[in-house]
């Protein structure tokens, strides 16, 4: 009688543990849903302050970004300086000059531009979670930065004035082309400076490229920006400009496409990095995370950039990195002659 009494007890606390074991994960998985929402929002309430972004960016896309960021953090605030690449390392250079540098988080053209900011150790160490989720060749090796996007250079043309679309970079070095090219100075875009770089390293090209534009009466204006609105505008027929402003046109209706030539196209990243006197770390590599992450990538894509990161797809108009044949050079090399490369720029074109 006893020893059954026993085996009903035992088998009492048996069903009673189980039961507790399936509140238990009911309650997890609750938690899992609404109230787990409810803790990350709490985590992101714990990141607050102050910081400066600094970026090549266009303003709108620059601001959508900030915006976006703010909805996970609403405590951070966000300051934003934006202008060509070459101003926004000079503005950099002169605050550390001043003992003072005012910028938190970088967003600029190119990896060069980081690998000397990064030679200057002015770059905080960092390696975001979701590097996970990026191609290793867009991530430094010694985490000081990562690319954000895929901008390749391509050929616009107004389709009012050219009818038969180019496959080829020589179109603007023919006859027919004279007076009819605008393409950006590599002395303010860090992606003109990137393309002037790799443009004369190709055996195909070098530095006879950019003696024929020269003689082809080609006109250079500060951004990439102006060379779309000249394209677009019908003062000129081509355009030597990154991709996304083109495709982004040509969806609103502006009488303007892109040719990726055969014979290759030059790509930057638009890297992301702390500086290394950031004075709000925690916020800093929040944002970082964020531009990075698969929100933070679909909303490049949904703007009209290219994404680096896997599994998101490009926008409609615009090539992924794999169905690009990619002229590059050296990043190391590049750096190392980039303000040669910038005075030659100048000696042919006399700016």
């Amino acid at each position: 009688m006893k020893k059954w009494l026993t085996t009903i007890v035992v088998m009492v606390v048996f069903v009673l543990a189980a039961c507790g074991a399936e509140d238990s994960q009911s309650d997890n998985d609750s938690v899992g849903d609404g109230e787990q929402n409810d803790i990350e929002n709490e985590a992101n309430t714990e990141v607050s302050g102050e910081i400066q972004f600094y970026t090549s960016q266009p303003d709108a896309d620059a601001e959508q970004l900030v915006k976006e960021f703010n909805e996970l953090y609403p405590d951070v605030e966000v300051s934003i300086f934006r202008s060509g690449t070459e101003e926004v390392i000079s503005k950099i250079l002169a605050e550390q000059q001043a003992g003072d540098i005012q910028a938190d988080v970088l967003l600029v053209a190119d990896a060069v531009t980081f690998e000397s900011l990064k030679d200057q150790e002015l770059l905080l160490q960092y390696e975001s979670p979701e590097f996970a989720h990026i191609p290793d060749e867009f991530i430094d090796a010694d985490h000081m930065y990562a690319g954000t996007k895929v901008m390749a250079t391509v050929l616009a043309v107004n389709t009012n004035d050219v009818t038969d679309l180019p496959s080829s970079w020589k179109v603007v070095t023919e006859e027919e082309a004279n007076g009819e090219v605008i393409m950006p100075s590599p002395l303010y875009s860090g992606a003109a400076a990137y393309n002037v770089g790799v443009f004369s390293r190709q055996t195909d090209f070098g530095w006879d490229f950019f003696e024929e534009l020269n003689e082809r009466d080609v006109t250079v204006v500060q951004g990439n920006g102006a060379v779309l609105q000249a394209v677009a505008g019908g003062e000129q027929s081509y355009g030597i400009v990154v991709d996304f402003i083109v495709a982004r046109a040509k969806e609103e209706g502006s009488p303007v496409d892109l040719i990726y030539p055969e014979e290759g196209v030059p790509v930057i990243t638009e890297p992301i990095g702390i500086m290394s006197g950031t004075d709000n770390e925690e916020a800093s590599k929040a944002f970082v995370d964020f531009v990075l992450s698969e929100q933070g990538q679909q909303l490049a894509a949904d703007i009209g950039y290219t994404p680096i990161r896997e599994g998101i797809a490009a926008p409609e108009g615009l090539k992924t990195i794999d169905e690009m044949n990619v002229l590059s050079s050296d990043v190391a090399d590049l750096l190392s002659t980039r303000e040669e490369d910038k005075q030659k720029f100048v000696d042919i074109f006399g700016e």
